[in-house]
């Protein structure tokens, strides 16, 4: 009797064991399950990722016993419950009879976690296993996509908590870490937080599994071994500003600038526009070649900068702007400071001095003096003279003459004073941060992720310059630069600001469809936006284009890997607290017409939204579109579209303050009580429309603005409501329409 009644009391507590909350290791994940509310909670002590939220199984209400539904019409509940033969790693599933028919079984790979759904032996019934889960990441994680896409024709940025099911991932840019998920839509939660909703399929062999990993050093250990993530407490975001040397080349002097400086002072600084780049300084700088131009002291370009540079920085800062400075410390022309430091300079095995684009002579990394002096030069420029931004050229490129190219190569590096030197470039780039100081922007031109400067530099040239010496922009510059955008915006807003030189939209130099191409590739991703054409000499529509390419939108890349060629589609989802939207390009790069198009897919959407579209540079009403976006597109190019979800109420449909159409001046939008409010930034002096889309049902009784004059009109047979606003101050303007 006594062990009878041990043996049914061990088989009780087993019982009971089998109904409480069990915990299971999966390499470096922990698997959590309470059968009583069937919640699975998967946690990655080492990340802090934590994966938590029901899971729910769909099934026939009746199975048989060949393994397939009685009724396939006829589906029920079944419960997800511990395994009841125990095997250790799985999860059974329970049908409405009580009977287990399949299972969930767990598979541990390191960081990786994985779970399947199949049948028991035999069976081959459908079903769905849903898992609804609350996720915490990283507290800076953003979702983007670690995946290629194969045929992917689509350049994809973000601003703000724009989630899409294209997402695969939420990425840390301060851990360099990603947790990934094999499906399932992701969306926004409260609080910053993130929700992900997964449905798999037990009888189909490809969406029968869910995978979960951490994938750590994401970028370090692909292309940028040097990763250190962008500093925004120096650049909040990406920079914009003017400089002078693709109009100007070597002939800008203090004049040229300042006169330059005080028109931009009108009409571009209320826009955002912050820093004036001085080029082409540098003693001997009055023509090219750059390798004549003393680049390796302080010596001033008298005949075109008689002040000082000094001078210069305080009287651009009068004007509003941060002073910033073009430097190319690699090399120099000056024979004199040559003489004087021979050993700090690089030559051939014969003892001739080696040559580079920055200088007759060459730079030695290796010589700790050299390096020294070139910390006190970066120093002076910037403590003593007052610059705030640098931009440090001639650092990498596509050839040898390049600093960072030249200094790999086998010849080269036998002549170093120190031949076993493991990294000579780095410490060059660590002495020019070490003299300009941790508050100075610090531009590499052309800067490459692959190199050192992604741990100091905060901006980095993505391509070659926009114009060739001594000539206008051409169409073929224009596909250059686009083409580099495309490459490499994956690191922009993360390692550091893409910077696609400067966006030049003369009239003298492009017909006004090629000067929207322009401002597009340069501003619609949130790059790096500098102004270069002569600003007096622009017609008032290129004055135009580059107010509304500032200030910059703060993006991000959706896509963390390199793209190539000249893709058709751009896409910037913008998501604010009150709503989000895409901006869509439709580009046409070739020399004939063509019609342009995107599916919903394309752009992380279900086919069936229905959104309400606007082109930009057009300024016309597409009205509602569902499933795909297609247009005729002139060649050479560019339709840019507001694709905003359809309400079926009215709306803000776009403004013309910013191609963004919202993304950096729509601060607010609300709908209560048959009346909108919208809150826009307003320039002071500079007028503003904002449109809203008017449905049919809904007539417009009353407008009215706080702190702005006011004029309206209807337009598009009635379908949109033109809101123009014009104040005397930049300010945050309450817009109130009542329908």
């Amino acid at each position: 009797m006594t062990k009878k009644f041990l043996d049914l009391a061990a088989a009780c507590a087993a019982c009971g064991a089998a109904m409480a909350d069990t915990s299971r290791a999966a390499g470096a994940w922990s698997v959590d399950f309470a059968p009583a509310e069937a919640r699975l909670t998967l946690s990655h002590a080492a990340s802090g990722a934590r994966i938590a939220g029901r899971l729910s199984f769909t099934g026939p209400a009746k199975v048989t016993g060949a393994g397939v539904a009685v009724d396939p019409s006829q589906t029920a509940a079944w419960r997800v419950a511990d395994a009841r033969d125990g095997a250790k790693g799985r999860l059974a599933l329970v049908d409405p009879a009580d009977n287990v028919h399949g299972y969930i079984a767990f598979q541990p790979d390191g960081d990786r976690v994985s779970l399947l759904v199949y049948h028991r032996t035999a069976f081959a019934y459908e079903g769905e296993l849903r898992f609804e889960a609350d996720v915490t990441a990283r507290g800076d994680a953003i979702p983007c996509r670690l995946a290629p896409k194969a045929h992917d024709r689509v350049l994809s940025v973000k601003s703000g908590a724009a989630v899409s099911s294209d997402d695969d991932a939420l990425f840390s840019p301060a851990a360099d870490e990603a947790l990934t998920f094999s499906s399932g839509r992701l969306s926004a939660a409260a609080g910053g937080a993130w929700r992900l909703s997964a449905t798999l399929s037990i009888a189909d062999p490809t969406r029968n599994a869910l995978s979960f990993a951490v994938v750590r050093d994401y970028y370090r250990s692909r292309w940028v071994p040097y990763y250190r993530p962008l500093d925004r407490t120096r650049a909040p975001h990406a920079p914009t500003g003017w400089l002078s040397w693709n109009t100007y080349f070597d002939q800008a002097g203090s004049k040229e600038n300042l006169d330059e400086a005080r028109f931009a002072a009108k009409w571009f600084r209320p826009f955002g526009m912050e820093i004036w780049n001085i080029e082409s300084w540098q003693d001997n700088s009055g023509r090219l070649p750059v390798s004549k131009f003393h680049n390796m002291n302080l010596e001033t370009y008298a005949p075109q900068f008689p002040e000082g540079m000094k001078w210069l920085a305080d009287e651009i800062r009068k004007l509003g702007f941060r002073p910033g400075l073009w430097m190319a410390p690699y090399g120099t022309g000056n024979e004199a400071f040559y003489r004087a430091h021979k050993d700090w300079f690089l030559h051939d095995a014969e003892g001739r001095p080696i040559q580079s684009w920055n200088g007759k002579f060459t730079l030695d990394p290796t010589v700790p003096e050299a390096l020294d002096h070139l910390t006190r030069i970066f120093d002076t420029a910037s403590h003593d003279w007052g610059y705030e931004f640098f931009k440090i050229d001639g650092m990498s490129g596509r050839g040898p003459g390049y600093c960072a190219h030249l200094y790999e190569r086998p010849d080269v590096r036998a002549r170093f004073r120190d031949p076993g030197c493991p990294n000579p470039f780095e410490r060059t780039v660590a002495a020019f941060r070490k003299g300009i100081g941790d508050d100075r922007i610090f531009l590499a031109c052309q800067g490459h992720f692959t190199g050192a400067e992604a741990a100091y530099a905060d901006a980095s040239r993505t391509g070659a310059d926009i114009v060739h010496p001594n000539e206008p922009v051409k169409w073929a510059n224009i596909l250059l630069q686009a083409r580099c955008t495309v490459n490499q915006i994956f690191a922009h807003g993360i390692v550091f600001w893409s910077d696609p030189d400067c966006m030049l939209v003369s009239q003298g130099a492009l017909a006004r469809e090629q000067a929207q191409v322009e401002a597009t590739v340069v501003a619609l991703p949130g790059q790096q936006t500098f102004a270069g054409d002569k600003l007096a000499e622009l017609a008032p529509d290129r004055v135009r284009l580059i107010q509304q390419a500032l200030p910059v939108c703060d993006t991000r890349p959706a896509k963390l890997y390199p793209q190539f060629g000249h893709l058709p589609v751009w896409d910037l989802h913008v998501a604010r607290p009150f709503g989000d939207w895409h901006v869509v390009a439709l580009f046409n790069w070739g020399d004939a017409e063509a019609r342009v198009g995107v599916d919903w897919d394309e752009l992380g959407e279900p086919a069936d939204r229905r959104f309400l579209g606007w082109e930009f540079w057009g300024g016309a009403f597409l009205g509602a579109q569902t499933g795909r976006l297609e247009l005729p597109v002139p060649a050479r190019s560019v339709r840019l579209v507001s694709l905003r979800p359809d309400r079926g109420r009215p709306q803000v449909l776009t403004t013309d303050r910013h191609l963004t159409q919202g993304g950096v001046e729509l601060k607010d939008e609300r709908w209560a009580g048959r009346t909108l409010t919208a809150t826009v930034r307003t320039v002071g002096g500079f007028p503003l429309t904002l449109r809203i889309a008017v449905p049919t049902g809904f007539a417009v009784r009353k407008v009215a603005a706080v702190g702005a004059s006011v004029a309206s009109t209807l337009e598009s047979d009635g379908r949109v409501l033109a809101v123009t606003l014009k104040g005397d101050v930049s300010a945050d303007v309450p817009v109130t329409v009542e329908f």
